[in-house]
């Protein structure tokens, strides 16, 4: 019998945004029959399947708390669901920190706290959000447009992260590093997005540049201790993860630093990694279906 994996987009993405057509393509010469579906579809029976693969559900940051409740209710869900409600708001940055783990410098803004803001150009976010959205980038005499935004994201009850910007990103763009079932599988580069770049059609995301890229020692070895560090605080080790995407950038000290880590939603850069990712990807997909 073929296992059946579902691959789950929204509403707006209902079959994610064409980067897994290759991963599918691979499942089924494995044996591994997928399909798409919406999360929130009411006529959706997520129960009977083998495994329900989270790849397109961008639109969780308007409504996270109905999202997480279904994920909870989703027997084989990957990435689980412990996962994801960590995952799903930026907070996680400061575990990383203080795991030990360098990131790009965050300050968390609680609606109603007082920003310190950088000396410098620097980004204000919404700590819950995807696709870039809700991001803005000042320079650090535009204190008044980012207290305006910060408001703004505040009167919705959203918490803000303020980082500085890291000026290398222009020139060197971010470079996201791709775990399969706990191994490396490839690297892809991402152009600065905050610089006026058009949203998609979908109105999800802002549309991204990408690259083919070999990461250098020093972004592998960090993307692997990211890695360990999350694995070892949901305790079913590297494995189950089923994938991983860490988003690392050069400071202007010349090191690399965590910027994002991507667990529930990411795109994983199936088109710029050539077939052999999507052969990884299924051969992780048939581990998991056989734990």
């Amino acid at each position: 019998m073929r296992a059946r994996a579902i691959l789950v987009g929204c509403a707006g993405l209902p079959e994610g945004d064409g980067d897994e057509a290759g991963a599918q393509q691979a499942l089924a010469e494995v044996g591994v029959g997928t399909r798409w579906a919406v999360w929130d579809d009411p006529d959706e029976d997520f129960t009977d399947a083998d495994l329900v693969i989270l790849r397109a559900t961008w639109d969780y940051s308007a409504r996270r708390d109905a999202f997480l409740d279904w994920c909870a209710s989703v027997p084989s869900l990957r990435n689980d669901v412990d996962v994801v409600r960590w995952n799903t708001d930026k907070a996680y940055l400061l575990d990383l920190e203080n795991a030990g783990i360098p990131i790009v410098p965050t300050r968390l803004v609680a609606p109603g706290a007082e920003p310190e803001w950088p000396e410098t150009e620097f980004v204000v976010k919404p700590s819950v959000g995807a696709g870039s959205r809700g991001a803005a980038r000042f320079a650090a005499d535009e204190r008044e447009q980012a207290e305006t935004h910060l408001r703004s994201l505040h009167a919705d009850g959203r918490s803000v992260l303020v980082q500085p910007y890291q000026r290398t990103v222009d020139s060197e763009g971010e470079t996201a590093l791709v775990f399969f079932g706990g191994a490396y599988s490839h690297a892809f580069t991402k152009g600065a997005m905050l610089t006026g770049a058009a949203v998609d059609e979908s109105g999800l995301f802002v549309t991204e540049k990408l690259g083919v890229t070999q990461p250098e020692a020093a972004y592998r070895a960090l993307a692997e201790d990211v890695l360990d560090a999350v694995a070892g605080w949901f305790g079913a080790g590297r494995s189950g993860l089923l994938y991983a995407r860490i988003d690392l950038v050069r400071t202007d000290d010349g090191t690399p630093a965590v910027l994002e880590v991507e667990l529930a939603e990411p795109s994983l850069g199936f088109g710029q990694a050539g077939p052999g990712a999507a052969v990884r990807f299924a051969s992780a997909v048939r581990r998991d279906l056989r734990r």
